[in-house]
């Protein structure tokens, strides 16, 4: 299957062109390079043998990108292309909601007018807001979110769900994934964020290797196992074999179908630094702070339609997660700029 991978020079969108090169399909990339480094097609290709095709265009360009899209000629999409920061969506909503939503948009008419149907969507396990307690099930109720990000999320997904409804001949895969982290065990592809980190593990690895000064715990006083929040994290490896196993399935799909991708299990903060420490081989400075608004004290997925429907578990440790991530970090300590 010829596969477009949009965002596919992404941290997600990376491992899982490997994967799916490594699964025998053929892979292009659209990507304007906005939040990641054309570096990573020379490093799939390091990987695995195999230069991904490219297409350097940005989906709200609508006719440049019907035109790579028309060249590229693919049987099926797997679209990661879109803004991901939370704390930024509070500050700049408008930037946000345009954004995604419009790629969205532009990608959704260049399928119609060229007649591609099947669609893996890349959601998050934000669209949950706090409107379940955990384990979070893909039917277990309204879908809301705490911030703009996770409600472009919400909206897409509802977008998406609605273009099924109403036409036939749609495939599309929803994938509420959790928290990805670690990296490709080559060290040579891995997450590469702009600026101070927002999410835990790569500003714990920053820590590690020496570009910030301590790990901030928002909050010890939680109803958890040692008072910090406690998350679902999954390696990265893991998730994008979870795209290809979502797409391999997409044919008995009718509509849209929603699959969390996660490992079913919490993982607390202080047990997140630990794993780094063994993984890294010295100590990493933490200190406690006020929580924060909107933080949820736990948080995992419930697994079973994964395995069920898409012959898909996670089967990697936290362990595992933080030595891949460390190799990444202590061989890119400046990501794709060293």
């Amino acid at each position: 299957m010829h596969v477009l991978v949009t965002g596919g020079a992404g941290f997600i969108g990376s491992h899982t062109a490997v994967a799916l090169l490594e699964r025998g399909h053929r892979v292009t990339i659209a990507d304007d390079f906005q939040n990641s480094s054309p570096k990573v097609i020379d490093r799939i290709e390091q990987i695995t043998g195999t230069r991904p095709g490219l297409a350097a265009v940005d989906l709200l360009d609508e006719e440049a990108f019907d035109a790579a899209f028309a060249s590229a000629s693919p049987d099926a999409v797997i679209h990661f292309a879109g803004l991901k920061a939370v704390g930024e969506s509070v500050a700049d909503p408008l930037r946000y909601y345009a954004h995604n939503l419009g790629s969205t948009f532009s990608l959704l008419k260049t399928m119609k007018r060229h007649g591609v149907r099947s669609l893996v969507f890349s959601s998050s396990a934000t669209v949950y807001g706090d409107q379940q307690d955990p384990p979070y099930r893909e039917d277990g109720g309204r879908l809301d979110a705490t911030n703009p990000y996770g409600m472009t999320k919400v909206m897409l997904e509802r977008i998406l769900s609605d273009v099924a409804e109403s036409e036939g001949g749609w495939h599309i895969g929803l994938l509420r994934y959790f928290n990805p982290i670690g990296a490709h065990p080559s060290g040579l592809i891995g997450e590469d964020p702009n600026g101070i980190p927002n999410n835990l593990a790569p500003y714990i690895l920053q820590v590690a290797v020496g570009r910030l000064p301590e790990v901030n715990i928002f909050g010890d006083d939680y109803a958890t196992a040692d008072g910090t929040g406690e998350r679902d994290y999954i390696h990265v490896a893991d998730l994008a074999e979870g795209h290809v196993a979502a797409l391999e399935k997409l044919s008995a799909v009718e509509g849209a179908r929603a699959w969390n991708l996660g490992t079913g299990a919490g993982t607390s903060v202080r047990q997140m630094i630990a794993a780094f420490e063994a993984a890294s081989g010295h100590p990493i400075p933490a200190i406690v702070r006020p929580r924060r608004e909107g933080d949820l004290p736990r948080s995992w997925a419930d697994t079973t339609r994964a395995a069920s429907e898409l012959g898909w578990t996670a089967s990697r440790s936290i362990a595992d997660m933080a030595r891949d991530g460390w190799r990444w970090q202590s061989q890119n300590p400046n990501g794709f700029a060293d």
